[in-house]
C-alpha cells in the first residue's frame, strides 16, 4: 500500500465519523416507503447469466524458492498480497516467452 493512500485520524474522529458516508438514506427511505424504484445506472448494463460461464482456478501449489533478500523485501514492502504480486510478475515473464 503507498503511503500517499493512507489517511490517519485519532480514535475520537473515527467513533466521531462511525456511519458517515456521501448516501442520502433518508431520502432513500422515504422513496421506498413512497414505492419510487431507484433510477437505473445507465453504465451498469444487464447481463445475461444464463449463458454465464465458470471457470474455477486450478490450485496453487506450495513450493520453496529461494529468492534474493533485497527482492524478497521489495515485494514485502509493498504490503499484504506480495506472493500474489510475485506470482504475477512470474507470469508475465512466462507469458511473454510464450509469444
Amino acid at each position: 500500500m503507498k503511503t500517499e493512500n493512507i489517511t490517519r485520524i485519532t480514535l475520537e474522529d473515527a467513533i466521531r465519523r462511525k456511519g458517515e458516508g456521501k448516501t442520502d438514506w433518508e431520502r432513500l427511505r422515504r422513496e421506498e416507503a413512497a414505492g419510487i424504484e431507484p433510477e437505473k445506472d445507465p453504465d451498469e448494463g444487464e447481463f445475461d447469466w444464463s449463458r454465464a460461464q465458470v471457470t474455477m482456478p486450478r490450485p496453487k501449489q506450495a513450493v520453496s524458492v529461494r529468492l534474493d533478500a533485497d527482492v524478497l523485501d521489495f515485494f514485502r514492502a509493498e504490503g499484504r498480497g506480495y506472493q500474489t504480486r510475485i506470482n504475477a510478475v512470474l507470469r508475465g515473464y512466462m507469458k511473454a516467452h510464450q509469444s
